[in-house]
Protein backbone atom coordinates (compact mmCIF):
# COMPACT_ATOMS: atom_id res chain seq x y z
CA UNK A 1 0.00 0.00 0.00
CA UNK A 2 1.42 3.83 -0.90
CA UNK A 3 0.75 6.03 1.98
CA UNK A 4 1.43 8.76 0.16
CA UNK A 5 3.76 10.11 2.19
CA UNK A 6 6.17 11.47 -0.22
CA UNK A 7 7.62 14.71 0.57
CA UNK A 8 5.58 15.04 3.44
CA UNK A 9 7.35 16.59 5.97
CA UNK A 10 7.79 15.15 9.20
CA UNK A 11 8.81 15.91 13.09
CA UNK A 12 9.74 12.97 15.35
CA UNK A 13 10.34 13.73 19.19
CA UNK A 14 12.24 11.56 21.03
CA UNK A 15 13.32 9.54 17.83
CA UNK A 16 17.26 9.66 18.76
CA UNK A 17 16.48 5.20 20.01
CA UNK A 18 13.21 3.43 20.65
CA UNK A 19 9.97 3.82 19.41
CA UNK A 20 10.45 7.02 18.14
CA UNK A 21 13.59 5.60 16.20
CA UNK A 22 11.43 2.76 14.86
CA UNK A 23 8.85 5.57 14.09
CA UNK A 24 11.12 7.97 12.16
CA UNK A 25 12.51 5.34 10.29
CA UNK A 26 9.35 3.56 8.93
CA UNK A 27 8.06 7.34 7.94
CA UNK A 28 11.26 8.03 6.22
CA UNK A 29 10.85 4.25 4.26
CA UNK A 30 7.62 5.97 3.18
CA UNK A 31 9.61 8.63 1.72
CA UNK A 32 8.55 11.78 3.89
CA UNK A 33 10.88 13.94 5.13
CA UNK A 34 11.55 13.09 8.77
CA UNK A 35 12.97 15.82 11.01
CA UNK A 36 14.07 13.92 14.19
CA UNK A 37 14.97 15.53 17.57
CA UNK A 38 15.94 14.59 21.10
CA UNK A 39 18.32 15.75 23.63
CA UNK A 40 21.33 13.77 22.92
CA UNK A 41 23.17 15.57 19.66
CA UNK A 42 25.74 12.41 19.35
CA UNK A 43 22.94 9.69 19.48
CA UNK A 44 20.58 11.85 16.73
CA UNK A 45 23.56 12.11 14.65
CA UNK A 46 24.08 8.45 14.39
CA UNK A 47 20.26 7.87 14.13
CA UNK A 48 20.28 10.32 11.49
CA UNK A 49 22.66 8.70 9.06
CA UNK A 50 21.22 4.74 10.17
CA UNK A 51 18.12 6.18 8.66
CA UNK A 52 19.61 7.55 6.03
CA UNK A 53 21.38 4.47 5.08
CA UNK A 54 18.49 2.49 5.49
CA UNK A 55 15.86 4.55 3.49
CA UNK A 56 17.69 6.53 1.34
CA UNK A 57 15.17 9.77 2.34
CA UNK A 58 15.86 12.89 3.28
CA UNK A 59 16.54 13.03 6.86
CA UNK A 60 17.57 15.91 9.65
CA UNK A 61 18.25 16.67 13.34
CA UNK A 62 17.32 19.18 15.52
CA UNK A 63 18.89 19.00 19.34
CA UNK A 64 15.99 19.99 21.35
CA UNK A 65 14.71 19.19 24.78
CA UNK A 66 10.33 18.94 24.40
CA UNK A 67 9.86 19.63 28.26
CA UNK A 68 12.19 23.07 27.29
CA UNK A 69 9.58 26.14 25.96
CA UNK A 70 12.61 27.79 24.30
CA UNK A 71 13.99 24.52 22.68
CA UNK A 72 10.39 23.37 21.53
CA UNK A 73 9.75 26.87 19.25
CA UNK A 74 13.22 26.45 18.57
CA UNK A 75 12.84 23.12 16.73
CA UNK A 76 9.40 24.42 15.40
CA UNK A 77 10.24 27.41 13.53
CA UNK A 78 13.47 25.94 12.38
CA UNK A 79 11.45 23.54 10.95
CA UNK A 80 8.90 25.49 9.47
CA UNK A 81 11.65 28.06 7.90
CA UNK A 82 13.43 25.26 6.52
CA UNK A 83 11.05 23.52 4.77
CA UNK A 84 8.01 26.18 4.60
CA UNK A 85 5.57 23.52 5.81
CA UNK A 86 5.24 20.52 8.90
CA UNK A 87 2.89 17.76 7.65
CA UNK A 88 3.08 15.63 10.45
CA UNK A 89 4.04 16.09 14.11
CA UNK A 90 4.67 12.75 16.57
CA UNK A 91 4.60 13.80 20.04
CA UNK A 92 6.62 11.25 21.82
CA UNK A 93 8.59 11.69 25.42
CA UNK A 94 10.41 9.27 27.98
CA UNK A 95 8.43 8.27 30.07
CA UNK A 96 8.53 9.23 34.15
CA UNK A 97 9.68 6.91 36.80
CA UNK A 98 7.61 3.77 38.07
CA UNK A 99 6.86 3.45 41.63
CA UNK A 100 4.05 3.98 44.19
CA UNK A 101 1.67 6.99 44.83
CA UNK A 102 3.15 8.13 48.09
CA UNK A 103 6.68 7.51 46.85
CA UNK A 104 6.39 10.84 44.55
CA UNK A 105 6.93 14.69 45.61
CA UNK A 106 5.33 17.55 44.37
CA UNK A 107 8.67 18.21 42.24
CA UNK A 108 8.10 14.55 40.46
CA UNK A 109 4.88 15.58 39.83
CA UNK A 110 5.32 18.23 37.97
CA UNK A 111 8.01 17.10 36.18
CA UNK A 112 6.14 14.46 34.56
CA UNK A 113 3.20 17.22 33.90
CA UNK A 114 6.07 19.61 31.35
CA UNK A 115 7.28 16.11 29.80
CA UNK A 116 3.83 13.90 29.30
CA UNK A 117 1.45 16.09 29.16
CA UNK A 118 2.53 19.92 28.45
CA UNK A 119 4.96 19.10 26.12
CA UNK A 120 2.52 17.16 23.98
CA UNK A 121 0.30 20.48 23.88
CA UNK A 122 2.72 23.03 23.44
CA UNK A 123 4.39 21.19 20.12
CA UNK A 124 0.67 20.38 18.77
CA UNK A 125 -0.02 24.28 19.43
CA UNK A 126 2.93 25.36 17.69
CA UNK A 127 2.63 23.18 14.76
CA UNK A 128 -0.84 24.19 14.32
CA UNK A 129 -0.43 27.62 12.00
CA UNK A 130 1.10 25.22 9.27
CA UNK A 131 -1.27 22.64 9.28
CA UNK A 132 -3.85 25.39 8.97
CA UNK A 133 -2.46 27.11 6.31
CA UNK A 134 -2.03 23.79 4.47
CA UNK A 135 -5.63 22.75 4.64
CA UNK A 136 -4.40 19.16 6.53
CA UNK A 137 -2.12 17.43 8.94
CA UNK A 138 -1.59 14.73 11.49
CA UNK A 139 -0.76 14.86 15.01
CA UNK A 140 0.01 10.97 16.62
CA UNK A 141 0.76 11.08 20.43
CA UNK A 142 2.72 7.92 21.78
CA UNK A 143 1.18 7.01 25.11
CA UNK A 144 0.84 3.94 26.62
CA UNK A 145 -1.05 1.02 27.27
CA UNK A 146 -1.85 1.90 31.18
CA UNK A 147 -4.22 4.30 29.98
CA UNK A 148 -6.58 1.28 29.05
CA UNK A 149 -5.97 -1.02 31.46
CA UNK A 150 -4.11 -0.52 35.20
CA UNK A 151 -0.13 -1.15 35.00
CA UNK A 152 1.27 -1.39 38.49
CA UNK A 153 3.65 1.57 39.86
CA UNK A 154 2.54 3.83 37.05
CA UNK A 155 0.96 6.72 38.14
CA UNK A 156 2.71 9.32 37.21
CA UNK A 157 2.40 7.72 33.20
CA UNK A 158 -0.92 6.86 33.61
CA UNK A 159 -1.97 10.20 34.92
CA UNK A 160 -0.26 12.21 32.20
CA UNK A 161 -1.35 9.81 29.38
CA UNK A 162 -5.00 10.05 30.29
CA UNK A 163 -4.40 13.96 30.19
CA UNK A 164 -3.27 13.36 26.44
CA UNK A 165 -6.25 11.09 25.73
CA UNK A 166 -8.57 13.85 26.68
CA UNK A 167 -7.03 17.05 25.11
CA UNK A 168 -6.68 14.37 22.04
CA UNK A 169 -10.25 14.53 21.95
CA UNK A 170 -11.02 18.25 22.66
CA UNK A 171 -8.13 18.65 19.55
CA UNK A 172 -10.03 16.34 17.20
CA UNK A 173 -12.92 17.96 17.73
CA UNK A 174 -11.86 21.32 17.36
CA UNK A 175 -9.62 21.08 14.42
CA UNK A 176 -11.87 18.48 12.52
CA UNK A 177 -13.24 21.50 9.98
CA UNK A 178 -8.94 22.17 9.28
CA UNK A 179 -8.62 18.72 8.09
CA UNK A 180 -6.19 17.97 10.91
CA UNK A 181 -6.46 14.24 12.62
CA UNK A 182 -5.48 13.78 16.39
CA UNK A 183 -5.07 10.21 17.10
CA UNK A 184 -3.16 8.21 20.01
CA UNK A 185 -1.42 5.07 19.65
CA UNK A 186 -0.79 3.58 23.34
CA UNK A 187 2.06 0.58 23.62
CA UNK A 188 1.92 -2.25 25.61
CA UNK A 189 5.11 -4.43 25.81
CA UNK A 190 7.33 -3.57 23.52
CA UNK A 191 10.98 -4.34 23.09
CA UNK A 192 12.74 -1.23 23.57
CA UNK A 193 15.16 0.14 26.73
CA UNK A 194 12.37 0.92 28.76
CA UNK A 195 10.59 -2.25 29.39
CA UNK A 196 12.89 -2.94 31.68
CA UNK A 197 11.47 -0.44 34.09
CA UNK A 198 8.63 -1.98 33.83
CA UNK A 199 9.53 -5.38 35.37
CA UNK A 200 9.73 -6.75 39.13
CA UNK A 201 13.27 -5.61 40.59
CA UNK A 202 13.40 -8.35 42.19
CA UNK A 203 13.31 -10.69 39.66
CA UNK A 204 15.66 -11.84 36.70
CA UNK A 205 14.38 -10.03 33.88
CA UNK A 206 14.27 -12.66 31.66
CA UNK A 207 12.32 -14.48 33.42
CA UNK A 208 9.91 -11.93 34.15
CA UNK A 209 9.95 -11.20 30.01
CA UNK A 210 8.59 -14.97 29.77
CA UNK A 211 5.97 -14.48 32.42
CA UNK A 212 4.92 -11.38 30.81
CA UNK A 213 4.67 -12.75 27.42
CA UNK A 214 2.58 -16.11 28.42
CA UNK A 215 0.39 -13.35 29.72
CA UNK A 216 -0.15 -11.62 25.85
CA UNK A 217 -2.01 -13.77 23.50
CA UNK A 218 0.39 -13.71 20.88
CA UNK A 219 2.76 -15.14 23.13
CA UNK A 220 5.58 -12.29 22.69
CA UNK A 221 6.81 -8.89 23.27
CA UNK A 222 6.24 -6.40 19.97
CA UNK A 223 8.32 -5.37 17.84
CA UNK A 224 9.37 -1.35 17.79
CA UNK A 225 8.60 -1.41 14.14
CA UNK A 226 5.16 -2.94 14.42
CA UNK A 227 3.82 0.42 16.49
CA UNK A 228 5.78 2.34 13.65
CA UNK A 229 3.72 0.96 10.92
CA UNK A 230 0.64 1.94 12.75
CA UNK A 231 2.00 5.28 13.42
CA UNK A 232 2.84 5.55 9.45
CA UNK A 233 -0.64 4.84 9.00
CA UNK A 234 -2.39 7.28 10.98
CA UNK A 235 -0.01 9.93 9.34
CA UNK A 236 -1.25 8.96 6.13
CA UNK A 237 -4.15 9.88 4.04
CA UNK A 238 -5.82 6.84 3.82
CA UNK A 239 -6.43 6.81 7.59
CA UNK A 240 -8.30 10.53 6.61
CA UNK A 241 -11.44 9.28 8.72
CA UNK A 242 -9.66 8.51 11.92
CA UNK A 243 -9.40 11.06 14.82
CA UNK A 244 -9.81 11.21 18.34
CA UNK A 245 -9.17 7.59 18.99
CA UNK A 246 -6.46 5.85 21.14
CA UNK A 247 -5.39 2.57 19.36
CA UNK A 248 -3.32 -0.05 21.69
CA UNK A 249 -0.71 -2.01 20.29
CA UNK A 250 -0.61 -4.67 22.83
CA UNK A 251 -0.60 -7.79 21.40
CA UNK A 252 -4.36 -8.26 22.88
CA UNK A 253 -2.83 -8.01 26.12
CA UNK A 254 -5.34 -5.73 27.60
CA UNK A 255 -8.69 -7.62 28.03
CA UNK A 256 -10.77 -4.22 27.85
CA UNK A 257 -13.83 -4.49 25.75
CA UNK A 258 -14.25 -0.55 25.38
Amino acid sequence: MDLKLNNKVAVVLASSKGLGKAIATTLAQERAIVIIASRNESELSKTADEIKKLSNAQVAYIKADVANAEDAERLIKQVGEQYGKIDILVNNAGGPPFAKFEQFNDAQWQAAFELNLLSFARLSRLVLPYMQKAGAGRIVNIISGSVKSVLANSVLSTSMRMGVVGMAKMMADELGPHNITVNNVAPGLILTDRIKHTLPPDQDPEQALRERSAQIPLRRIGEPHELAALVAFLASEQASYISGTTIQVDGGASRSIY
